[in-house]
């Protein structure tokens, strides 16, 4: 798996985990357009090849976590270009 589609999918997953979480309504959270956040979990249909880690860090705080926790995950073992 490419780190973007990782990315994707650890954000996907951190979504669905919030309650009535949407991806709409986590880029309100973050200060960032709607449609970052869809391009990050949609990399396939967006053709997006990276996100900048300010962009990550800012998803990862406005959901409570750090940088760290983020990126602690079993998505992120087996990451290949």
């Amino acid at each position: 798996m490419k780190l973007i589609e990782a990315i994707a999918v650890r954000v996907e997953g951190l979504i669905e985990a919030k309650e009535g979480l949407t991806a709409y309504e986590l880029a309100k959270q973050a200060g960032m357009p709607r449609s970052t956040v869809w391009k990050i979990i949609n990399p396939d249909l967006t053709r997006v090849k990276t996100v900048k880690l300010d962009t990550v860090y800012q998803i990862a705080d406005t959901l409570g976590l750090s940088l760290k926790e983020f990126f602690d995950d079993a998505v992120f073992c087996d990451i290949s270009d």
